[in-house]
C-alpha cells in the first residue's frame, strides 16, 4: 500500500509540482479574511501544492485558541474553488474526519498528540475505509519509531494507499535551540524500514523559530525527504497560535529560492567508483569500531568480575563523570559534536553495565536487559 504513495507522488497527482512536495499555510484558520489573503499570496508561488489552516487546534492547556472548528472549513472550501490548490486540515479524530470529507478537503493529517493514541488512530483509520484521501501521520511527541510505524500501518490497513508520514521532531526534557528535537536517526531509520514511505518534514513545528526553518529545510532536502510543511501567515507576528515559527509569503518564497536540490542517486561511472571506494573504507572502520568495543566489553567483564569478588556496587558515578568530561573535550578537538560523544558513550557504558550485571548474576541477564 506504501508503496504506490510512492508511485502515486512520482505521477504528479493533481497538481503536484515536484520536490519538494510544498504543503503551506498558517498555522490556524482565524477568519475568513486571513485565509482567503493568505492563500491567494501562496497561490502565486509556483511550488505550493497544497494550503494548510489549522482548524481544530490541540492546545497545551485550556483558554488558548483552540481553533474556529468546523466553520473553518467552509474557507478551505472555497480556497481549493478559488485558488485551485489542494487543501489539508489536521485531524484528532473520526468527527474530525467526516467533517472534513464533507467539505472536500484533499489532504488529513494526524498530529503527534493523537498518533501517540493507537486507540484514536484506530478510530480514524475506521472512518477512512473506503475514501481516496491523502493521509500523512505525524510521528508521536515521543521518540517512538515502532508507534509511529504502527500508526501508519493502521491507515494503511484502511485502505489509503496516498499514504505518508511527516516528521516534527521529538519533545524532550532537555533544553535545545529547537523546539521538538530533530532525531534525525528516526525518519531515517523509518525510511529504512518502509523504503517507499514519502516523508514530508515540518520545520516549523521542529524549530519553533522562524530563523531555524532554512536550514533544518535544507536538510531535510539533503536527506532526500519528499516534501516540506512550511507554515505561513499574512500576518505571522499577530498569528493566534505559534507566533514566532510562522513566515509571510514572501518570506517563504525567499527561503525557496535559496533552497538547494541535489539528485538523490549518482550516474557518473567514475563518481560512483570513488564513492565505492570510500564506502568500502566505511565498512573496514565500521568492523574496527565494532572490533574495540568487543575489546571494550571484555576490560568491562573483568571489572565487573573484581567488584563482584569485592562486593562493590556497578555504578562508580564519579568515574562515569570522569569519562564523559574527558571524552567531550577529546571529542571536540577531533572534530566531533558533543551531542554525538555524549550518544555513543551513555550506550557504550550502558553497554558495560549489562556485562557487568551478567557477571554479578551469575551469567543471567536481568529484565531490563531483555525486554
Amino acid at each position: 500500500m506504501v508503496l504506490e504513495l510512492k508511485r502515486f507522488l512520482a505521477n504528479e497527482w493533481k497538481g503536484y509540482k515536484g520536490r519538494p512536495f510544498l504543503i503551506s499555510g498558517p498555522c490556524s484558520a482565524e477568519s475568513e479574511e486571513q485565509v482567503m489573503a493568505t492563500a491567494a499570496e501562496l497561490a502565486q508561488i509556483p511550488e505550493v501544492s497544497v494550503f494548510r489552516a489549522g482548524i481544530w487546534k490541540p492546545r497545551t492547556r485550556p483558554n488558548s485558541f483552540e481553533g474556529v472548528g468546523s466553520e473553518g472549513l467552509k474557507w478551505l472550501r472555497t480556497v481549493k474553488q478559488e485558488t485551485g490548490l489542494m487543501v489539508g486540515t489536521e485531524v484528532a479524530n473520526e468527527k474530525h474526519v467526516y467533517e472534513a470529507l464533507k467539505y472536500g478537503v484533499d489532504l488529513l493529517w494526524i498530529g503527534a498528540r493523537t498518533s501517540v493514541n493507537p486507540f484514536t488512530v484506530q478510530e480514524i483509520s475506521d472512518a477512512l475505509k473506503g475514501v481516496d484521501v491523502m493521509v500523512l501521520v505525524k510521528n508521536p511527541i515521543n521518540p517512538d519509531l515502532e508507534l509511529w510505524i504502527g500508526a501508519i500501518e493502521r491507515i494503511a490497513r484502511a485502505g489509503i494507499t496516498k499514504l505518508g508520514a511527516i516528521h516534527r521532531g521529538f519533545s524532550t526534557y532537555e533544553k535545545t535551540i529547537y523546539r521538538n528535537q530533530p532525531n534525525w536517526q528516526l525518519p531515517i531509520e523509518l525510511r529504512r524500514r518502509i523504503p517507499d514511505i514519502p516523508i514530508i518534514c515540518d520545520p516549523s513545528h521542529m524549530s519553533g523559530k522562524r530563523e531555524y526553518l532554512f536550514e533544518l529545510s535544507q536538510k531535510a532536502m539533503d536527506l532526500n525527504f519528499d516534501g516540506l510543511m512550511l507554515e505561513s501567515h499574512t500576518d505571522p507576528d499577530h498569528a493566534l497560535s505559534d507566533a514566532a515559527q510562522q513566515i509571510t509569503p514572501g518570506e517563504l518564497k525567499e527561503l525557496l529560492s535559496r533552497l538547494i536540490l541535489r539528485s538523490p542517486v549518482a550516474s557518473d561511472p567514475k563518481l560512483l567508483d570513488i564513492l565505492g571506494e570510500l564506502r568500502q573504507q566505511i565498512d573496514v572502520f565500521d568492523d574496527a569500531l565494532l572490533d574495540i568495543l568487543e575489546k571494550r566489553m571484555k576490560v568491562a567483564e573483568t571489572i565487573g568480575q573484581y567488584k563482584k569478588d569485592n562486593n562493590i556496587t556497578i555504578l562508580q558515578p564519579t568515574r562515569w563523570d570522569e569519562i564523559i568530561r574527558k571524552v567531550v573535550v577529546h571529542g571536540q578537538v577531533k572534530g566531533l559534536s558533543s551531542g554525538m560523544i555524549d550518544t555513543i558513550f551513555k550506550a557504550i557504558h550502558q553497554e558495560s553495565i549489562n556485562h557487568q550485571m551478567r557477571i554479578m548474576n551469575n551469567g543471567i541477564d536481568t529484565p531490563a536487559e531483555t525486554s
